[in-house]
């Protein structure tokens, strides 16, 4: 039997972008990547769509460029514009894509978006340098049995990205993913904060390894990694604004709610982190919803701060 002959030469073979980005990049200037699950499975139609229109305008307010990333027609989009984002926000059945399946949904000519693993895996091949989201995936509660642990900690250190976000989401094992993170070789750095925030709650109860007050001390941080040839990205832990935050006491008791009706039904792997910020959205009367809307614009916000000043 011959060979299959590859449709796919090179990298320029999977990946879509946007004039504005493709610009952007040939002259150096600031681009901030978004990952998109966020948009199929973490909010509802229409606050997702409205939500990644608004983080986009936050970041070109800040003197930066945003580039929406997730694989549509067997390629990469990187930098998806308004029909293609109405398009993902009502798409059914999109696939949930990590370093594990993302190369599958491009053979294959899947629909997915992209978590955070895969929007660093993304990012790098794209060349952007700065990505910003909600909060990151991590250890599970119980995954001393489970060994539910989110690829996101391993391709953090791997990717040559620096990732903007509110902590680890509040549902995980925050200990445990502050030690996974170490073992990967992070550097988790708590912005203008000694403690670590967890999502929705400035606080966490973990303090943060390390403190950053300023985008130019992260950028300096960046260049000096870059020249040492360090590998693996940065972890920006950039707390939720005080005014929007719900505090660690109230929300524990709700995701302790959440994390027991999970185990109830059975629901693991992927579908676990969905389910829990659904059921949280429920028990919070929308609070948990529009924290989250907050949060996502503020790193936005910060990382469109931080890519101008690696860019200068």
């Amino acid at each position: 039997m011959p060979p299959v002959q590859s449709s796919v030469a090179g990298v320029s073979d999977l990946i879509t972008m946007s004039d504005a980005v493709r610009g952007a990049l040939a002259t150096g200037a600031p681009v901030v990547a978004l990952e998109s699950t966020i948009i199929t499975h973490g909010m509802p139609y229409p606050q997702n769509v409205e939500t990644a229109r608004a983080v986009e305008t936050d970041i070109r307010a800040a003197g930066a460029l945003p580039a929406t990333i997730a694989v549509m027609d067997g390629r990469i989009g990187v930098g998806l514009e308004g029909a293609a984002l109405e398009e993902l926000a009502r798409t059914k059945d999109v696939m949930k894509l990590s370093r594990a399946d993302l190369a599958y949904a491009l053979a294959s000519g899947r629909t997915g978006s992209t978590t955070v693993a895969a929007t660093m895996m993304a990012a790098e091949l794209a060349g952007i340098e700065v990505f910003a989201t909600g909060g990151i995936g991590g250890v599970h509660k119980g995954a001393e049995t489970s060994f539910d642990i989110s690829a996101d900690l391993g391709e953090l250190g791997r990717s040559n990205v620096i990732v903007v976000c509110a902590g680890a989401k509040a549902i995980l094992d925050i200990p445990k993913t502050l030690e996974v993170l170490e073992t990967q070789g992070v550097a988790v750095i708590g912005y203008g904060t000694d403690e670590l925030p967890a999502f929705w709650s400035r606080k966490s109860g973990c303090k943060a390894p390390l403190r950053a007050d300023s985008p130019a001390e992260i950028a300096e941080l960046w260049r000096t990694r870059k020249v040492m040839g360090q590998s693996g990205g940065l972890l920006i832990a950039n707390p939720v604004p005080e005014a929007d935050e719900i505090p660690a006491a109230e929300i524990n008791r709700h995701i302790e709610t959440a994390v027991r009706e999970a185990e109830d039904k059975g629901i693991s792997g992927k579908e676990v982190t969905p389910f829990l910020l659904a059921r949280m959205v429920e028990l919070t009367d929308g609070r948990s919803l529009a924290t989250n809307i907050a949060l996502i614009r503020n790193n936005a916000r910060l990382a469109a701060e931080i890519a101008v000043a690696v860019a200068s």
